[in-house]
């Protein structure tokens, strides 16, 4: 099989991932730069799945169908898509495998996320459910369906683990869920995690906000819990120097860990991810660059007293630096100095079950350690939530209708910069 090769005068980028930070750096890319130059994106699914639409697939909110989209109608014309599954990157020699032809790069940026690996925990596979993917998510809902009660367990399993708030929004949105078919006295819901609060990443004071919501739900929180395995037969977790738990229910927040030909390829750290910098997300290798869950970025403080803080795996941040790798490539080739940098900051809407959201702000790069804060849960960021959905899954040619410009406006008047 011969490598694909383009017009030796053209720059070929190379983007593995169709995922939130591949599919934004494609159409950046391409909305940027002339014509003469590729833009290809590589992604082994034909649909895109809007993730933090999974926790409304799982309590029967949304309807599967209505949360995907063909990964084509997506990009922008003239963006090259590729499906195929990734099974080689070669820096040395520039060059990309995958199960359906090799492609050559002048730039590569990888946009993989991280791997869900529950065959780590013994037991968890067996026994758990998850809304960590499409998939398990519609499973989840079934499961949710024939359930009367019960405990329900939900368990972060390891660290690090994709959208900091998700475990806690799920507690809410269960209960929620069964209250809403008139059990609410007959479940029990559980948050176990290996964390001292929720959120630590985002500081003590919305760590005790987030406390107080799940409180507010009658949702027991059991922090410093480290699962060691899962009983599947007498429905037992076991933690590390921790009593048992036993569950009816178990919903895993599955161990999460950098893609298999990524750590091949010799871009990761020991931990398993991808280190950039910063400012600027170039890997180690010259005109390398990775986005998004997959990568490991140092931000300031520290969780314990000998391990620094991470930031945190969020779609918000993998739309972010797909912008910045987008500016600074386009300036690159452009003859012009790039100057474009990530800035750290982020954001996210809670969901808090009964038509509420909270939202919460902050600057993960301030010093001595993230600046957040957490505004009063309410509708409106709820809604905001919901028009957000509805503006990514629409065609790309439609992005720039009157939907797209409520977003912007919306996000003015929150003081976040949502760009359509």
């Amino acid at each position: 099989m011969s490598t694909r090769r383009y017009n030796v005068n053209k720059k070929t980028i190379i983007i593995l991932g169709g995922g939130v930070g591949g599919l934004v750096l494609a159409n950046e890319l391409r909305h940027k730069l002339p014509h003469e130059h590729n833009v290809v994106l590589v992604e082994k699914n034909t649909e895109h799945a809007f993730a933090p639409s999974f926790l409304w697939l799982m309590t029967g909110d949304r309807k599967a169908d209505k949360i995907t989209k063909p990964i084509r109608t997506l990009v922008r014309s003239g963006v090259e898509v590729i499906h195929a599954e990734v099974t080689g990157i070669d820096i040395p020699n520039r060059r990309i495998t995958t199960t359906t032809q090799p492609l050559n790069f002048d730039y590569l940026i990888v946009a993989l996320g991280a791997e869900l690996a529950p065959e780590l925990i013994p037991g968890l596979t067996e026994s758990a459910f998850s809304f960590y993917t499409f998939e398990e998510s519609k499973r989840l809902q079934q499961a949710l369906g024939k359930s009367n009660g019960g405990n329900i367990a939900l368990v972060v399993s390891a660290l690090p683990y994709k959208c900091p708030g998700a475990p806690h929004e799920a507690a809410m949105l269960i209960a929620d869920y069964f209250r809403r078919r008139g059990l609410k006295d007959k479940v029990d819901v559980h948050l176990y995690t290996p964390e001292p609060q929720p959120m630590p990443v985002a500081g003590p004071q919305l760590g005790e906000a987030v406390k107080q919501m799940l409180t507010s739900k009658g949702i027991a929180f059991h922090p410093l819990h480290r699962l060691i395995s899962v009983d599947s037969q007498n429905h037992t977790l076991s933690f590390e120097g921790k009593e048992p738990a036993r569950y009816d229910m178990l919903v895993a927040i599955p161990p999460h860990r950098g893609p298999r030909i990524v750590r091949e390829a010799g871009l990761t750290n020991e931990a398993g991810w991808v280190p950039v910098d910063r400012s600027t997300l170039e890997t180690k290798y010259e005109n390398v660059y990775a986005i998004g869950d997959i990568t490991a970025i140092s931000i300031p403080g520290r969780w314990k007293p000998d391990v620094p803080m991470m930031l945190p795996k969020a779609g918000v941040f993998a739309h972010v630096q797909a912008e910045i790798v987008a500016e600074r490539i386009a300036d690159e080739i452009g003859g012009r100095t790039p100057k474009a940098e990530f800035c750290g900051k982020g954001y996210c809407m809670l969901e808090a079950g009964e038509g509420l959201a909270g939202f919460a702000f902050g600057d993960f790069f301030g010093e001595p350690s993230p600046r957040l804060e957490l505004r009063n849960i309410g509708r409106a960021w709820h809604l905001g939530k919901v028009l957000f959905e509805q503006w990514w899954l629409s065609p790309f040619g439609m992005k720039k209708s009157l939907l797209g410009w409520i977003i912007t406006i919306g996000g003015k008047f929150m003081g976040v910069p949502v760009k359509t």
